[in-house]
C-alpha cells in the first residue's frame, strides 16, 4: 500500500471569506482532519471564559489536537484566521516534528460588501462577526460600528503568511472549484 502524503494545511483568510467551507473540502479530499478554532473558542465561551483568554485556549487545544491527529499519521486542516506569526510558527513546528508538508492557504475576498453579506446571513457561533462593522457577542472589548470595521480591514488588509508554501485563492464562486486550484497546487501542477 502506498503511503498517503501528511499535510498540515493552515488556513487563512478573514471572516466570511470561505475558509471553513474550503478546509472542509480540502479535508474530505486529502483525508484530513479540520480542526476549526471557531468551534474550539465558541465552546470555552460558553463556560464563562473571557474572549481574549478563550483565543489563547483554543489555539493550545488546536495545536494539541493537531499534534494528536499528526500521531495517529492523520494529515490536518487547521481552520483559523491565522493573524500572529506564533499560528504559522507553531503549525511549521508540528509539521516538521511530525515529517509534514507544511502549507498555507488563504482565501480572499477583496469586496467588503460580498464579506458582510456572508457574515450576515450565517448563523454564528459565538465566537464569530455577524458584520464587518459588528464584533462577536462576547467580545465586549471592541465596540461596534467604525471600531469593529477598522479591527476588520487592519486584520483583512495584513495578513499574516509564511514565505514559502503559500497558496491564495479569489474564494468568490465555486468553492469546489478553489478546492480544486488548491490540490492542483498540493500536487504541483
Amino acid at each position: 500500500m502506498a503511503q498517503q502524503r501528511r499535510l498540515y494545511i493552515q488556513m487563512s483568510g478573514a471572516p466570511g471569506s470561505g475558509k471553513s467551507t474550503l478546509a472542509r473540502l480540502l479535508a474530505k479530499s486529502t483525508d484530513a482532519v479540520v480542526f476549526d478554532h471557531d468551534v474550539i473558542r465558541s465552546t470555552i465561551l460558553a463556560h464563562g471564559t473571557a474572549f481574549d483568554s478563550a483565543a489563547q485556549l483554543a489555539y493550545g487545544i488546536g495545536w494539541a489536537l493537531a499534534e494528536d491527529a499528526m500521531r495517529q499519521a492523520r494529515s490536518v486542516v487547521m481552520d483559523s484566521t491565522c493573524n500572529y506569526a506564533e499560528t504559522l510558527g507553531r503549525g511549521r513546528a508540528l509539521a516538521e516534528q511530525h515529517g509534514y508538508e507544511y502549507w498555507y492557504v488563504e482565501c480572499r475576498v477583496d469586496d467588503l460588501a460580498v464579506l458582510d453579506r456572508r457574515l450576515r446571513a450565517r448563523v454564528p457561533l459565538r465566537s464569530q462577526r455577524t458584520g464587518i462593522d459588528v464584533a462577536p457577542r462576547d467580545a465586549g472589548a471592541i465596540k461596534n460600528g467604525a471600531e469593529a470595521e477598522a479591527r476588520f480591514r487592519e486584520r483583512m488588509e495584513s495578513p499574516c503568511r509564511p514565505d514559502s508554501n503559500v497558496i491564495i485563492v479569489q474564494s468568490i464562486g465555486d468553492l469546489e472549484d478553489r478546492r480544486d486550484d488548491v490540490l492542483k497546487c498540493l500536487n504541483g501542477r
